[in-house]
C-alpha cells in the first residue's frame, strides 16, 4: 500500500487560516449588530471583556498544546481528558455543528451581496440565492475533498485579498472621524430592537447585548488547535494563535468603535446589511458600496472554504477516537474524509432552506453557531483546570477559571434560548455516539448516562418552548 506524503502547514498559513476563519460575513455586519445593542462606551467596555475571555480561551489552547503535544484531536482531546468520552463526543459534536451553522450566515450575507450586483438575488433569502448558495456550498466541498492542504494554500491567497477593503474602509473612515460625534453620546442609549427607536438602556444591558455578536466574529479562533497535528511543529500553532489574536482583537476594535465617529448610533443601527458598505457610501459615494461588497464576496467565499474544512477535520478526529461511529473518519487517496463531507454539505443545504421561513436568519444562524462553539471552549477551560491543578500551577488554572466563568456567562446571560436550541441536536448525536460505543464494545458509564438524559430533557424542553412561542425561530 503506497504511503501519502502530506504537506506540513507552516505558520503563515495557520495564520491565515485562523485570521480568514474568523474574517468573513461577521465583519461586514458587525457595525450595525454592535451599535443596535450599544452605544460606543458600553460597546468598548464588551470588547474589552470578550477580548480577555478569548485570551483566556487562546492561553489555555496554547497551555495545554505544549503540556500535552500527544493529543493530537486538539479542543476534543482536552474534554476526554478533562471529564471523558462523552465531554469530547459533546465538545467535537457541537464544533462540528457551531462550523457548518456558520456556513448558513456566511451564505446568507454573501447572497445579500451579490444582490447588490444581480437583483435576483435580492436579500439573499430568495429560492435563487439558496440554490446557488447550495451549489457554492458544493463546489466548496469539491475542493476541501480535493486535499485539504491544497485548500489551505487557496485560503492563504484569498486572505490577503478579502483585507485589501477593510483597509480601505478603516483609511476612510479615520479620516472621516469627527471626535465631538464620538463623544456626544458616548454611553447613550440602547435600540429597542421591537420598534427600531430608542429608548435608555442601562450600562449591563447594553454589554449583554452585544456579547453574541462579539463572540461570533472569533469564532475560528480555535483553528490552529484544531489543525495542529498538520502544522511543522507545535510550537508553529501556538505562536498563529497569538499572532491571529492580535491582529483580530485590533481590527474588530476599530471597524466597529470609529464608524461612531462618522454618523450617529441611531444612523448606523438603520442602515441595514452589509453595514460596512453603507458607512462607505456615506462617505465617498455609490464606489463604496461596490468596494465592500466585492470585498464581502469574496472574503465569504474563503471563509466558507475554511468553514468546510474544519467540520469535516473535527469528525475525522472523533471518529478516530471511537466517538463517531468510523463512517465519519473514512478518507479517500488524498486524506479528506469524503464521506463526512459530503454528509455535512448534505445537512447545509437542507437547513439552507430555513432561509425562507425566518426574517433574521443571518442574526439566527450565527447565535446558534455561537451557542454551540461555547460547549467547546468550555471543556478547553475545564482541562486546562484539571491540568494546572494537577501540576499546581496556579497562573495557570486562574486563567483556565477566568476563561470557563466567561463561557459560562456568555451561555447564561447572551445566550440561553439558543443553548436550548443546541441541545435539541443532541437528540440524533447521542444516537450515534451510542452506536460508536457500541461498535467499538465501549460501555457507556452511569454517570454518561444521567448526563445524556439531563441534556435529552433539555432539548425536549427547547422544542417545547418553540411550539408555545417562547424561544421564536421565525422572527
Amino acid at each position: 500500500m503506497r504511503t501519502i506524503k502530506k504537506r506540513a502547514i507552516g505558520k503563515l498559513e495557520l495564520v491565515a487560516l485562523i485570521v480568514s476563519s474568523c474574517i468573513g460575513a461577521g465583519i461586514f455586519g458587525i457595525t450595525t449588530d454592535i451599535s443596535t445593542a450599544a452605544a460606543p462606551g458600553p460597546a468598548l467596555l464588551a470588547w474589552l471583556f470578550v477580548g480577555l475571555g478569548i485570551l483566556f480561551l487562546v492561553l489555555s489552547l496554547n497551555n495545554l498544546s505544549q503540556k500535552r503535544p500527544e493529543l493530537e484531536s486538539g479542543v476534543f482531546s482536552y474534554a476526554h481528558e478533562a471529564l471523558g468520552p462523552l465531554a469530547e463526543f459533546i465538545a467535537g459534536w457541537t464544533y462540528w455543528l457551531s462550523d457548518w451553522l456558520g456556513n448558513i450566515a456566511i451564505a446568507t450575507m454573501m447572497m445579500s451581496a451579490l444582490g447588490t450586483f444581480f437583483p435576483i438575488f435580492g436579500n439573499g433569502q430568495t429560492i435563487v440565492a439558496i440554490l446557488f448558495a447550495i451549489v457554492v456550498g458544493w463546489v466548496l466541498t469539491y475542493l476541501v475533498n480535493e486535499g485539504v492542504e491544497n485548500a489551505t494554500f487557496i485560503n492563504t491567497i484569498g486572505t490577503f485579498f478579502k483585507v485589501c477593503p477593510l483597509i480601505l474602509f478603516l483609511i476612510f473612515v479615520t479620516i472621516s472621524f469627527k471626535a465631538g460625534l464620538f463623544t456626544a453620546n458616548f454611553w447613550g442609549n440602547a435600540v429597542d430592537n421591537l420598534n427600531n427607536s430608542f429608548k435608555a438602556g442601562n450600562l449591563w444591558t447594553q454589554i449583554r447585548s452585544s456579547l453574541l455578536t462579539m463572540i461570533w466574529v472569533f469564532i475560528g479562533i480555535e483553528g490552529a488547535s484544531v489543525m495542529a497535528h498538520r502544522a511543522k511543529t507545535r510550537k508553529e500553532a501556538e505562536y498563529a494563535s497569538i499572532v491571529a489574536f492580535i491582529l483580530l482583537f485590533l481590527v474588530y476594535v476599530l471597524i466597529s468603535i470609529l464608524p461612531y465617529g462618522v454618523m450617529t448610533q441611531a444612523q448606523l443601527a438603520k442602515v441595514g446589511q452589509p453595514a460596512l458598505g453603507a458607512i462607505l457610501t456615506k462617505i465617498i459615494g455609490w464606489p463604496g458600496a461596490i468596494i465592500i461588497n466585492i470585498g464581502l464576496i469574496v472574503s465569504t467565499f474563503i471563509s466558507w472554504l475554511s468553514w468546510t474544512l474544519l467540520p469535516a477535520e473535527s469528525t475525522m478526529l472523533l471518529a478516530r477516537d471511537k466517538v463517531l461511529p468510523p463512517f465519519w473518519g473514512k478518507t479517500n487517496k488524498k486524506g479528506a474524509p469524503k464521506d463526512s463531507l459530503i454528509l455535512t454539505a448534505s445537512l447545509q443545504s437542507i437547513f439552507l432552506f430555513s432561509l425562507l421561513f425566518t426574517k433574521q436568519a443571518y442574526e439566527f444562524a450565527y447565535s446558534l453557531c455561537v451557542a454551540a462553539s461555547l460547549f467547546t471552549y468550555l471543556f478547553v477551560c475545564i482541562y486546562q483546570i484539571k491540568l494546572s491543578r494537577k501540576e499546581n500551577n496556579w497562573g495557570q488554572l486562574l486563567i483556565g477559571l477566568l476563561g470557563a466563568v466567561f463561557q459560562l456567562c456568555c451561555m447564561i446571560l447572551a445566550g440561553w434560548q439558543q443553548v436550548l436550541l443546541v441541545a435539541v441536536s443532541f437528540i440524533p448525536g447521542f444516537y450515534l455516539y451510542y452506536k460508536a460505543r457500541k461498535y467499538y464494545k465501549k460501555a457507556i458509564s452511569l454517570p454518561e448516562k444521567l448526563v445524556m438524559i439531563f441534556l435529552l430533557l433539555l432539548g425536549v424542553l427547547a422544542i417545547y418552548l418553540v411550539i408555545v412561542g417562547v424561544i421564536k425561530i421565525s422572527g
